[in-house]
């Protein structure tokens, strides 16, 4: 009787384990494909050095061309960032260009160098919330 129960646990032990390796795996095959999204923002001097895509967070170059004639083609629109280093460069976007942008308090921008342009191919706004106010006296109101 001693003996059976042994071989029992001994076999249940073995499925929890195939089951704890399998979930772990799982685990880390997620985190292996979401970690391409965990990528830290680089310059514009760390894209010259490779030909991987990078994100670059900056500032809109406000005294620079903003270049967008919806008639002619709808989806290329230029414009000038300035990176974390205060380099400038002109960037050019193959999409429509985004409601809103010249408020934007912060750019990053995803593509590769190409000579002296960055063809990106995505692109996130940071702006400042028009409802800013409203939030926090809604907050205010409701505790």
């Amino acid at each position: 009787m001693l003996a059976h129960y042994v071989v029992t646990n001994g076999i249940e032990m073995k499925k929890i384990h195939i089951a704890a390796i399998g979930v772990l795996i799982i685990a880390l095959a997620l985190i292996f494909t979401a970690s391409k999204d965990f990528s830290t923002y680089a310059s514009f001097k760390d894209a010259e050095a490779t030909q991987s895509e990078v994100k670059i967070v900056g500032e809109l170059a406000k005294d620079k061309e903003i270049y967008y004639n919806p008639s002619e083609d709808p989806n290329y629109f230029t414009f000038h960032v300035i990176d974390k280093d205060g380099v400038t460069r002109k960037v050019i976007m193959n999409r429509a260009k985004p409601q809103d942008f010249e408020m934007s308090e912060q750019i990053v921008v995803t593509g590769k160098l190409k000579g002296e342009e960055f063809i990106a191919s995505d692109i996130l706004l940071k702006c400042p919330s028009k409802y800013k106010d409203e939030e926090i006296y809604l907050r205010a109101e409701s505790e």
